[in-house]
């Protein structure tokens, strides 16, 4: 295991994901380094397939362009895609450390989260915000992390679901020491607590994080 993907099993802090998603992309590399150096811990890349979400969005060529700009930093991908297994050679290739899969998209997680190690890399499992707690329990013996949506996945600048909050308590309880629960989507200074509340231990915030004139305080803010 690379050393980058140690972060999320033995950095017990709160970590704070800033996800691209949000950056300016005529600046990809600056505002990748600038959001590292603000205080996030790692970087999060959205991946749309335009089908299993409405939208579009990085393949691996901006997952290799964030690599080349921190190469020491943690890269977690999200696969909001069909066929998360059709992306596990090409975002290992572009030096994704972390890979994350819908579990409404996949029957088999632990034959898919074996690959993703194959590969090289760790694999973490994801939530939608009206997919129930149960649904990610027979891939917790695979994964590294849980992710819970805390918007519709597809779009950035949503506002917040805070009932999904409530199935934190049922994962968490359920998890090893070594294995994180994540949070994507309207996570803000304002929302923050309630998620550490809920044992969310990594902060993924996109607008939020980018948009703000200091992005250190928001990732202070994130981190408690």
């Amino acid at each position: 295991m690379h050393r980058r993907q140690e972060l999320l099993r033995t950095d017990r802090r709160v970590l704070v994901a800033p996800s691209v998603l949000s950056a300016d992309f005529t600046r990809l590399g600056e505002e990748c380094r600038s959001a590292v150096a603000a205080g996030g811990d790692l970087l999060h890349v959205d991946v749309m397939d335009g089908h299993f979400v409405p939208n579009l969005s990085m393949g691996p060529a901006i997952c290799a362009a964030v690599r080349r700009a921190v190469p020491n930093t943690c890269i977690d991908v999200h696969l909001m895609v069909t066929d998360p297994a059709h992306f596990v050679r090409p975002f290992a290739e572009a030096g994704a450390d972390h890979l994350q899969f819908h579990a409404e998209v996949v029957r088999d997680p632990g034959s898919l989260a074996a690959s993703i190690r194959a590969a090289g890399m760790t694999p973490g499992v994801v939530l939608n915000p009206d997919t129930p707690a149960e649904a990610c329990f027979d891939a917790l013996a695979h994964v590294d992390t849980v992710m819970l949506m805390g918007v519709h996945p597809g779009y950035s600048g949503q506002s917040f679901i805070p009932s999904v909050l409530s199935k934190g308590p049922a994962i968490r309880a359920r998890m090893t020491p070594a294995q994180r629960l994540m949070i994507d989507g309207g996570v803000s200074p304002a929302t923050a607590a309630a998620c550490r509340d809920a044992g969310c231990d990594v902060l993924i915030s996109a607008s939020a994080f980018f948009g703000a004139a200091d992005r250190a305080a928001v990732a202070r803010a994130l981190r408690g």
